[in-house]
């Protein structure tokens, strides 16, 4: 019973974030609010470009879509909260406010995962299987993917959440972190924690483990194909469509691995902030710039959608000043 009230004492935490002193807290304020911006209006302008220009509407440029849609979302659910922090010091969470920036971070996270494998099951039909790739691939085959893909993302996250919730606080609410992270809120608990750190790892393992072996088993076949290309402009067209999306798996499975699939010997609360502003902040502002900067159909269409603004303006004085 008494375990009963001291779990309902807790109705919210205290994130406490960086502990440094104001000038680097200012400095990081400023930093990570650029990084904010950038991510916000890169993502945009993928999602802007992918849908109106006519040369980015094949199902890769589909896919990049919906993850600049998670990548948005995803910094917008924890930056915030961060910057915050880093002025004030620390600051005030609700229990419900926690778990639904739990929630949408890991969701966003997982979603992200599996999205990453369909994209390279999409770049392998597009290279191993070209002349069914239009009729494989088609366009309601690759909206149901994405309605998979997303739903997927929620629906396990579930499991994550629950079991980092359910577990009794008995008072404890300062949560060492800038974000409602499932290790950090696990650290509260007034109870022996292992079997849920067992079954968070589990997850975590067959979350990230699929996605990848998926990953790995469609790029052996991918530079397999690519190798025994006859021309060498050809396997160099094929190895650009596909470093991006190789860069971009490889910075998001090594820093979500670097956070849920290590021993317990090597967790540490300062090294863990670290990894995880790099994974909330600088991945979702590097994914749009790999793919952009990489992409030369992308680059066209922001040049294109550039000129045409600049033009409208002109057009717009020249009319204006007539009168």
């Amino acid at each position: 019973m008494s375990q009963v009230i001291n779990q309902t004492v807790v109705n919210e935490f205290i994130l406490l974030g960086f502990s440094y002193q104001r000038q680097v807290k200012c400095a990081m304020f400023s930093i990570f609010l650029v990084i904010y911006l950038v991510t916000i209006v890169s993502n945009i302008l993928i999602i802007i470009l992918t849908q109106v220009d006519s040369k980015l509407q094949s199902p890769m440029y589909f896919f990049l879509c919906n993850l600049s849609c998670i990548d948005l979302c995803y910094s917008s659910a924890n930056v915030p909260k961060g910057l915050e922090g880093m002025m004030v010091g620390r600051s005030f969470i609700t229990f419900a406010g926690c778990a639904a920036q739990m929630y949408c971070a890991l969701s966003l996270g997982v979603t992200q995962c599996i999205l990453l494998a369909v994209m390279a099951w999409d770049r392998y039909i597009a290279i191993c299987n070209p002349l069914n790739y239009v009729i494989v691939m088609n366009r309601s085959f690759c909206i149901r993917l994405a309605v998979i893909t997303w739903c997927s993302g929620f629906l396990l996250s579930v499991v994550h959440v629950s079991l980092t919730l359910t577990v009794p606080f008995c008072g404890h609410r300062k949560i060492d972190y800038h974000s409602c992270e499932v290790t950090a809120v696990l650290r509260l608990a007034c109870t022996d924690i292992r079997l849920r750190e067992a079954g968070i790892f589990v997850m975590s393992v067959i979350i990230l483990f699929i996605p990848l072996c998926i990953i790995l088993f469609t790029y052996s076949y991918i530079i397999s194909t690519i190798l025994r290309m006859p021309t060498t402009a050809g396997r160099l067209k094929a190895f650009s469509t596909c470093s991006s999306h190789l860069l971009v798996v490889s910075i998001f499975f090594g820093t979500a691995m670097a956070i849920y699939m290590r021993p317990k010997s090597m967790i540490s609360s300062k090294n863990d902030k670290v990894i995880s502003v790099f994974y909330g902040a600088m991945t979702p502002m590097l994914n749009p710039l790999i793919y952009s900067m990489r992409n030369k159909d992308v680059m066209q269409a922001f040049q294109k959608l550039l000129w045409h603004k600049i033009l409208s303006k002109d057009a717009r004085f020249r009319s204006q000043k007539k009168f």
